[in-house]
């Protein structure tokens, strides 16, 4: 009887020492878990991807992500979703939908590293880039069409030229958002929504889907006015081009692009996090020479990119904003 229970103890301990192992195996592996490759999900355009994987692999992150280049309002729809179901680790994306992201799923993780930003941002994120809005012409179109310089967006509307403005379409350009702030934030709604109806009769055919749509219809000849991003038509112009840029007196509006971390804690995280830091750290110098804005302490850009008349919207730009401001264009049709 003694023996039976002598044996009975011994496989108990056993038992034990197996499961024992067993739990510490387990633990060594979730202490020592790898880092799968950052997903990079971002609405940004080739210049800036180029710029931020230029940076990732200087820094030695080549191999270690991938990108997943994707349109404004899919990435945007994808985040009010999916929240940190997404299968993004890092995200670059107009501020306005990682606000609002977060306001609905609080999804992004805190920065961890210093961003030294030239203005206060929220914990979460901290911007890439920023593009802002202006006015541009082709000289001799608006010479062999005869036409008065503009000052204002409001001047686009007169009848001398119907069929030679071309603006974007804010239903799928977040370009198109910045000519929607500048007119009601100088009209309003009311006179706002006439001046709009006005515009868009003269645009016509030449409403582009794509915010580079405008600067390239006016420099094919096309039209000869457009509205578009400002650095774009400053560049054509130092090219040689007979291109030229307005800052309007309804104001030069700005949307950032931003990073931002998706809360997942794991190691992947970890890595993301770093990644973010060298894309703010690293990737700004190139970054800044395509989107010339200065958004960090050092930085300094030239006063042919300073616009006359830079302005912020008086309401926090949201993704219900935009959607409000979406409305105010339909209804001016």
């Amino acid at each position: 009887m003694l023996k039976k229970f002598r044996g009975s103890i011994l496989a108990l301990l056993a038992l034990s020492l197996v499961f024992s192992l067993a739990a510490c195996s387990s633990t060594k592996t979730e202490g020592t878990e790898e880092a799968k490759k950052v997903v990079i999900s971002t609405n940004g355009d080739e210049e800036a991807v180029a710029a931020m994987e230029k940076a990732l692999k200087n820094a030695g992150y080549d191999g270690k992500y991938v990108v997943q280049s994707l349109g404004t309002s899919e990435l945007g729809g994808k985040l009010i979703a999916e929240g940190d179901k997404i299968d993004a680790n890092l995200v670059t994306m107009s501020s306005y939908f990682v606000e609002s992201a977060q306001e609905k799923h609080s999804m992004f993780k805190d920065l961890t590293f210093e961003t030294n930003a030239l203005e206060k941002y929220p914990s979460y994120y901290t911007p890439i880039l920023a593009n802002t809005g202006a006015i541009f012409i082709n000289s001799k179109v608006m010479k062999e069409k005869g036409l008065p310089m503009p000052t204002s967006i409001k001047d686009l509307t007169k009848p001398a030229f119907k069929g030679q403005v071309s603006i974007p379409n804010i239903m799928d350009s977040s370009t198109g958002w910045l000519l929607i702030q500048a007119i009601v934030s100088q009209y309003g709604e009311e006179e706002g929504k006439t001046i709009l109806h006005d515009l868009i009769a003269n645009v016509g055919p030449h409403l582009e889907s794509s915010g580079s749509g405008p600067i390239k219809k006016v420099q094919a000849g096309e039209v000869a006015v457009g509205f578009g991003l400002r650095h774009q038509a400053v560049a054509a112009k130092e090219s040689g081009e007979p291109i030229d840029y307005i800052d309007p007196t309804e104001g030069n509006f700005s949307l950032t692009e931003s990073v931002a971390v998706v809360k997942k804690d794991d190691a992947t995280t970890k890595l993301a996090m770093e990644m973010a830091e060298v894309i703010i750290k690293d990737a700004r110098k190139d970054l800044i020479t395509n989107y010339p804005v200065a958004l960090y302490k050092g930085e300094t850009v030239s006063d042919i990119h300073k616009p006359a008349h830079s302005m912020k919207f008086e309401k926090p730009l949201t993704v219900d904003l935009l959607e409000e401001h979406q409305q105010f264009f339909n209804s001016a049709k």
